[in-house]
């Protein structure tokens, strides 16, 4: 039977240190090297648009919510620091996917929407990212996806809950 990385660590310890409980390195080891290979794994549909990840993550957050957002409530919505956030806005401006809109109260508040070119990439990007996505969970049948989302929302749901919840 094949054997993950995180298992031959495991056993290590286990040598090591017989008597200690290593069910949460298991788990958090996996879920760090998940991330790590997921994040290692070039999003093919974005790199041929020249976006990155983050940058699909703000056009996509200015889509779904479907309004106006400021770059603080974008850096909130996305985990992203404010200053990551205004990097890549300025960028997405240039690109003329963004545009940017002074609050007419304060005029150092901006007001962020997809532009006409903003909004028909990410709509047409969309489908062949979710395509890509889809093809990188491939190994796992139906139910074994739809529990491992059940189990890392509960998971989410108690950090979220022990760690700070989401900002709003």
């Amino acid at each position: 039977m094949a054997e993950d990385i995180v298992a031959g660590v495991l056993r290590q310890w286990q040598q090591v240190h017989p008597g200690l409980d290593t069910g949460p390195m298991a788990v958090i080891g996996r879920l760090n090297r998940c991330s790590a290979l997921l994040q290692q794994a070039v999003d093919a549909p974005l790199v041929q648009e020249g976006l990155t990840r983050a940058e699909f993550d703000l056009l996509g957050t200015l889509r779904r919510t479907g309004r106006e957002l400021t770059p603080g409530q974008l850096a909130r919505e996305t985990f992203a620091s404010g200053a990551a956030v205004t990097k890549r806005l300025r960028l997405l401006e240039e690109r003329g996917l963004v545009a940017r809109r002074a609050d007419s109260r304060d005029r150092r508040v901006a007001h962020l929407s997809l532009t006409d070119q903003g909004r028909e990439l990410i709509d047409r990007l969309l489908p062949d990212q979710l395509s890509f996505e889809s093809s990188l969970l491939s190994g796992l049948s139906g139910e074994e996806l739809g529990n491992l989302s059940t189990t890392l929302s509960d998971l989410l749901l108690h950090l979220e809950g022990r760690l700070g919840a989401p900002r709003t």
